[in-house]
């Protein structure tokens, strides 16, 4: 590209692609990074773009390796530095840190909201942000009344006041809509990496079902930040939308006063599955498993079975195999069955019943069982999920490949390469 006349919107650049030279995709981008200059009146500069690249690593690719930006993709050159991204005092990222937040026209001093930002690439090449699509923002005056509510209008960065002073209240709405699509462990990667202000911004505005997942994906220490920061009746809500296991655990963290106090204001039924998880010992099947899997009766025809594990909320693990039991098939359930994978759902007529398909060879484990049995029993018969009885042989709960990993994994795995590099 040359001169200034080609102009790209930040918040629809958000998620494109990135090539190398050869059309390989090496990641997409999250934001772009500026620094101010001297006034913060002249237009910022645009030093370089957060790519994510596989493995859910942020980098840092500086503006003088991209080439072109068209059609929603970005295009570099050379190699890319696979340093994790670490934001310096001196700069700002546009989603992060600009998008939402209140300015002020220069022209009558009303207030706006920025939604999005231009950056254009001047002659000699450097890029920078100059236009601003704003919001009028409706204040609570005698006057109010005569502005027009919600006008929006694209203006250049300079035709209003830009606060140094960022630690004012910001929203997070135009945030939360540029990682709509992602899935929840990346957005949890995103709010690691911010200021526990902005964290708490951000944490406030998702709804509950999306904070929920969110929860799930952030280490134990800043699960309990978002908790205890939240009003008490928004945590509440949050931890009913958790899973079970994932609310016993952050619950877990909490001082037994603090757990307690959660315990009793949340609904009975959620109450008592996360009570029941919290009296295992954590190291143990019990205290890893969900009570929540797919549980069907033997009479389910294939077609019913397959429509359960379509529920968009049901997680992989989850949906791999449902568990076959006596009514009721609320755990604790009747006796249980038998598991039916959903390969094998897959190879029968729809109208069949899914008692006639049982794996029977897989054996529950007791909720006492070791986590080391646990994984040889997963590795043995490559599963995914495992069943766990009581004495009774009741289903109690289930053990997913992905909670043995957690506990496997170092306690640090989410974080680990966050705090240790640096761009040279």
């Amino acid at each position: 590209m040359s001169g200034s006349s080609k102009r790209v919107f930040v918040a629809r650049l958000i998620s494109a692609p990135v090539f190398d030279p050869l059309g390989d995709q090496v990641g997409r981008v999250r934001d772009v990074v500026v620094v101010y200059r001297t006034t913060m009146r002249q237009f910022p500069r645009v030093i370089g773009l957060v790519v994510e690249v596989p493995g859910r690593r942020r980098v840092f690719v500086p503006m003088g390796r991209v080439t072109s930006i068209d059609a929603g993709q970005v295009i570099t050159t050379g190699l890319v530095n696979m340093r994790r991204f670490e934001q310096r005092r001196s700069e700002t990222l546009v989603v992060n840190d600009l998008l939402d937040r209140r300015l002020r026209l220069r022209e009558d001093d009303s207030p706006v909201q920025i939604e999005d930002v231009g950056i254009e690439q001047q002659v000699n090449r450097d890029w920078e942000v100059t236009r601003l699509f704003v919001r009028r923002v409706q204040e609570r005056t005698a006057f109010s009344a005569f502005r027009r509510r919600g006008e929006t209008m694209q203006i250049s960065w300079s035709d209003a006041d830009h606060p140094a002073d960022s630690a004012q209240d910001q929203e997070a709405t135009q945030l939360i809509a540029a990682y709509q699509d992602t899935k929840p462990a990346d957005l949890a990667d995103v709010l690691f990496e911010m200021t526990p202000e902005r964290r708490l911004q951000v944490a406030r505005a998702l709804d509950d079902e999306r904070l929920a997942d969110v929860i799930e994906e952030l280490p134990d220490e800043t699960q309990v930040e978002l908790l205890s920061a939240l009003d008490t009746e928004r945590a509440v809500t949050v931890l009913e939308e958790m899973e079970p296991d994932d609310a016993a655990d952050l619950l877990g963290e909490l001082t037994d006063e603090q757990a307690e106090r959660f315990l009793t204001l949340m609904e009975p039924d959620d109450a008592e599955d996360v009570r029941t998880l919290l009296s295992y010992d954590e190291h143990t099947a019990g205290g890893l498993m969900t009570t929540e899997p797919v549980i069907l009766t033997p009479e389910t025809t294939v077609a019913e079975a397959l429509a359960h594990v379509r529920r968009e909320d049901l997680p992989a693990a989850l949906a791999a195999a449902v568990f076959v039991c006596r009514q009721p098939i609320e755990t604790p359930t009747g006796k249980f069955l038998g598991i039916v994978h959903i390969q094998e759902m897959l190879r029968h007529p729809p109208h069949e019943a899914v008692g006639i398909m049982l794996d029977t060879e897989v054996d529950a484990m007791p909720p006492d069982t070791s986590l080391a049995e646990v994984t040889k029993l997963l590795a043995a018969y490559n599963l995914v999920s495992v069943p766990i009885t009581d004495d009774n042989d009741r289903l109690i709960g289930v053990v997913t490949v992905d909670d043995v990993l957690d506990e496997l994994l170092p306690e640090d795995w989410r974080t680990t390469g966050r705090d240790d590099h640096r761009r040279g």
